[in-house]
């Protein structure tokens, strides 16, 4: 075996590990990799406060911001599910005695649907509401776990980063300063343009829901706003449910249809059209790279994973970027042509483009 192969035999095995260590130990890394995340959001609020109050102050500052930042897109969430769930209890017999009569008519048109007869009944929606508790003090205690490791990282990483440059002779050291620095502002990049698309998105779903009479308007606006920071999975999630959920209302199919199609309009204008343009060069993935990092981060650590994904495979092609031995990578990974990765200047060939499902 030549040593090409046994050094791609090696390194296979090698992310065939760490992939396994990550997540059998989720419960420590994922909270790690979401705190080192907004740590290099809120890093420019530290660096503007520290000159004049202090490092200590700084740190305290910007973890008040995170907190408040995170804590009202918590109460948003929590807001906006459980209405829905409390809407959906309330009207349980309601929305039973019509899945039935849908199931009848499904069996009146030769389709075998008995099976389907006993699966929604109150005790489901008793079983889905306490999953849905189960899974928001899970999130709450990640949350908390999260901001210990986002105090602590905002304490030391002055240190980390004069360390750093104390070994600038070390081999890699000036690389990784670079990388981190460039990571830093592409993600602060990456969450602008998502929140924005976000904050559109969930208007236009908003004004949508209330033009077509649907219920719990305001709360899907706010649920499609939450999910759309997760790439493909939450506009889907957001499209689905209230498509569902117009099904039940009106009763008929054709509203259904007409609900799913116009919500799929509104996430392909923000999620393929408008967000592209917005971020431009600045973020450059392929979208086949992207989608198998919302899935892989998905399959390791859940909910958590599908939102980190993206973030870390930026991490990770800012590093390569940086190194001559993985720099081919990063230029593989990036989803840009050969001519057009030419024609860019030097500043701006370091910047990858997230890239959108067509």
């Amino acid at each position: 075996m030549s040593d090409h192969a046994l050094r791609t035999m090696i390194g296979l095995c090698t992310v065939i590990l760490v992939a396994a260590a990550l997540r059998a130990a989720d419960a420590v890394f994922a909270p790690i990799a979401v705190a080192l995340f907004v740590i290099a959001l809120v890093r420019p609020v530290q660096r503007g406060i520290r000159p004049r109050a202090g490092a200590a102050v700084a740190a305290l500052a910007t973890m008040l911001l995170a907190l408040v930042a995170v804590g009202a897109l918590a109460v948003m969430s929590a807001w906006a599910f459980g209405r829905v769930g409390q809407w959906t209890i309330a009207n349980g017999a309601a929305l039973q005695a019509l899945y039935a009569q849908k199931v009848a008519l499904l069996e009146d048109a030769g389709v075998p649907a008995e099976a389907l007869a006993g699966h929604f009944d109150m005790r489901f929606l008793v079983r889905l509401a306490q999953q849905v508790t189960s899974q928001l003090q899970g999130v709450l205690s990640f949350t908390v776990v999260t901001l210990v490791f986002v105090i602590l990282g905002l304490l030391e990483v002055d240190v980390a980063r004069r360390q750093l440059e104390a070994l600038r002779g070390a081999p890699g050291a000036a690389a990784l300063l670079r990388a981190a620095s460039r990571t830093g502002q592409k993600l602060r990049t990456y969450m602008a343009v998502r929140t924005a698309m976000s904050v559109l998105t969930g208007l236009a779903v908003w004004a949508f829901a209330r033009a077509m009479g649907l219920q719990l308007a305001e709360e899907w606006g706010l649920i499609a706003f939450v999910l759309n920071y997760i790439p493909f999975i939450g506009p889907l999630v957001a499209t689905v449910f209230p498509t569902a959920f117009a099904a039940l209302q009106f009763g008929t199919w054709q509203v259904a249809v007409t609900v799913f199609a116009a919500l799929q309009v509104i996430q392909f204008l923000s999620g393929s059209y408008i967000e592209p343009r917005l971020a431009g060069r600045r973020l450059a993935v392929s979208p086949f790279l992207v989608l198998a990092a919302v899935f892989l981060g998905a399959f390791l650590w859940g909910i958590i994973g599908a939102f980190i994904g993206v973030p870390v495979l930026i991490a990770i092609l800012c590093v390569c970027e940086e190194f001559e031995e993985t720099r081919w990578a990063a230029r593989l990974l990036s989803g840009r042509e050969a001519d057009a990765e030419a024609a860019v200047a030097p500043a701006a060939r370091d910047t990858v483009r997230l890239g959108q499902m067509p």
